[in-house]
């Protein structure tokens, strides 16, 4: 599970999520541990955990849940599988049992709002909270308190548009959503009504997002929320993989007072290695070579229960899943990546949920903190090309406290198997890339301006207030502020009249409105992810989308052409301006479509690891010492014989 990692009915001292009182008490006394941090919980909540977790709360959660409950801003910093997003959950659900013992009304308000950096891990701590809650409404009825009546909804942009209203008419306990729809929510008049009583805000794998513009687009976001509430929402920040901390920290807050660290460090015991080809790796990796992986990784899937196969492009992950379907069977093989329809997504994550995949090819859309189910190995092809990305990634496998994450990683390059040994050595040496976030990025700032003045009248002062408050904007000066302001008020003269004039700036009295269409531009445009342009693929008869192509590969594509997506081959009908219309090409062999620009760059500190084994190898290559370099490579990062003798080389 990803509040407490494996499945929770995986791990429950009693067969079934629903406890009748004598299966209850066969579990076993509802005591826990001396000072193990549950005695102020609500008597439901503390019975729960004890019952549910009779080791105890892990260290995050004894060292966080003070702080979070006194109403302190917290960061969590721990490794995965260490029940860190349980830390966060927990306080809030017993505040909410507290509150309804006391007669509040928690039915029909937001209570927290939990923030993801992906779609399906935001459906999938939604899916996963059920099961708490259903269990501890289970021990409360046995004790004799009345259950609270605590809704989870998700707001992403797979929402239904019914599901959205019913979200803003009846707002749910937990607001589980994306930064880009907490955005959304945060603009529109009826989402700004129903956050108004949002006391916290829960943001998972919060170094995600901090690298890039994604990070400032949230941290106005937080700041609009705060705004808008009736008190400011304590914050709380969890992640695995953070450096330095303060950063992240500061992201979080803006320029309130640092967060509360609770900071257990990032390193476990992992059970890595490197595989190689039986040929030696040249530049490029031959159709041979391809097979010799796909082989290796084939037999490790079937001494696995489920095992995840990380690429870094969507089109290896269409290949790899056909190649892997050819060896073990298409039912027992899928891919998964942002191209694939919102249905087929969840149909993956549901089968792979269910153990039903043996295995699934996917890219970075499912490296983040999700409850994968039973997977106990990960396979990366090719380098990940972060540190902080390859140990996300093997932290899916054995995801759970006692669990040993498990990975092996194949390069298919001379070049990758260098990249790969620097990897190693530096998982080993517990080096982690450093987050070195956007500094006043001002297109961001405009994008929230015209949001925030779309909401409500502002004066200017206090825009200029809610902006600084931001981490990325402590630095913004008065006449920066005012260009930007005066860019979205004025706009821009093109040769068919002005554009993006989109507020009003009343400077005399110091005052901006929202123009026509200023809300209208603001909600569809929303947020930092750079427009793809790709082409929707729907299937005939019924137009069932099916996912989405890269606008270059479509328009060179014809009619009959056979590709594959979602590891399923589609004929092209004909290709329309932003749509490819297929049909079901059965078993017949497919090409695979490629899409543009979608392979991340190295990070600098694995650039550096990479560097150090140059500059170490080539040490001792000048004093004629081979086997010291050999014996060096193999203590640093445990590669094969091989794959040392293969390097020195």
């Amino acid at each position: 599970m990803a509040i407490a990692e494996p499945p929770i009915a995986a791990r429950l001292p009693f067969p079934s999520p629903t406890l009748s009182p004598a299966t209850a008490a066969a579990a076993g006394p509802t005591v826990g541990p001396v000072g193990d941090g549950l005695d102020d919980f609500h008597p439901a909540v503390a019975t729960w955990f004890r019952r549910r977790f009779p080791e105890g709360p892990t260290p995050p959660q004894a060292r966080g849940w003070p702080h979070i409950a006194a109403g302190e801003d917290t960061l969590v910093a721990a490794p995965t599988g260490s029940g860190k997003t349980l830390a966060g959950f927990l306080v809030a659900i017993d505040g909410l049992y507290k509150a309804h013992a006391a007669g509040a009304d928690v039915a029909t308000r937001a209570s927290v709002v939990y923030v993801s950096p992906l779609k399906a891990l935001a459906v999938d701590i939604a899916h996963n909270l059920e099961w708490p809650l259903t269990e501890i409404a289970a021990v409360a009825a046995e004790l004799g308190l009345e259950p609270a009546p605590i809704r989870v909804g998700v707001r992403t942009g797979d929402t239904t548009p019914a599901e959205r209203a019913t979200m803003v008419r009846r707002p749910p306990s937990f607001v589980v959503t994306t930064p880009e729809s907490l955005y959304l929510l945060c603009t529109s008049p009826k989402g700004r009504e129903a956050l108004k009583t949002v006391e916290t805000v829960i943001v998972d794998e919060i170094h995600a997002v901090a690298r890039d513009k994604r990070g400032a687009h949230l941290a106005l976001t937080l700041e609009r929320l705060d705004a808008l509430c009736d008190r400011p929402p304590t914050r709380v920040g969890l992640s695995a993989t953070q450096r330095p901390i303060e950063v992240v920290g500061r992201l979080l807050v803006g320029d309130r007072p640092l967060p509360v660290v609770v900071d257990v460090g990032h390193r476990r015991d992992l059970d890595l290695g490197l595989e190689l080809p039986d040929d030696e790796l040249e530049a490029i990796a031959s159709a041979e070579q391809m097979a010799d992986v796909l082989d290796r990784i084939a037999s490790l899937v079937v001494e696995h229960r489920t095992t995840l196969v990380f690429v870094n492009t969507r089109r290896l992950a269409e290949r790899l899943a056909h190649q892997l379907g050819e060896r073990l069977g298409d039912e027992v093989v899928a891919a998964h990546h942002g191209s694939l329809s919102k249905e087929r997504r969840l149909r993956v994550e549901t089968r792979l949920r269910a153990g039903e995949l043996r295995a699934l090819v996917a890219t970075a859309s499912l490296e983040l903190g999700i409850d994968v189910g039973p997977v106990e190995l990960v396979c990366q092809v090719g380098s990940p090309r972060s540190i902080a990305t390859f140990l996300q990634r093997v932290g899916r496998s054995n995801h759970s406290r006692s669990g040993t994450p498990k990975g092996r990683v194949y390069p298919l390059t001379r070049d990758e198997l260098v990249e790969c040994t620097a990897l190693l050595a530096a998982v080993r040496a517990g080096r982690l890339d450093a987050i070195v976030p956007s500094r006043l990025p001002l297109d961001i700032a405009a994008q929230q301006l015209v949001a925030e003045v779309g909401a409500r009248e502002c004066r200017t002062d206090e825009l200029y207030d809610l902006v600084r408050r931001a981490a990325h904007y402590t630095d913004l000066d008065r006449s920066t502020f005012d260009d930007v302001l005066a860019l979205v008020s004025a706009g821009i003269e093109t040769g068919r009249g002005r554009r993006g004039a989109y507020l009003h700036h009343d400077a005399v009295n110091g005052e901006v409105r929202a123009r026509r269409g200023a809300r209208l531009a603001a909600t569809t445009s929303g947020g930092a992810i750079p427009e793809t342009g790709d082409y929707r693929v729907l299937a005939e008869p019924d137009d069932m989308l099916v996912g989405t192509v890269n606008e270059d590969w479509a328009v060179e594509s014809m009619a009959g052409d056979i590709f594959l997506l979602g590891t399923h081959s589609w004929q092209i009908r004909k290709v329309e301006p932003g749509v490819v219309r297929v049909r079901d090409a059965g078993d017949t062999p497919p090409t695979v479509p490629f899409w543009q620009g979608e392979a991340p760059a190295r990070t600098a500190e694995l650039s550096a690891e990479v560097a150090a084994i140059r500059r170490a190898v080539d040490a001792f290559l000048a004093v004629g010492d081979p086997d010291g370099a050999h014996r060096w490579l193999r203590e640093a990062s445990g590669i094969p014989d091989e794959a040392a003798t293969m390097i020195v080389d």
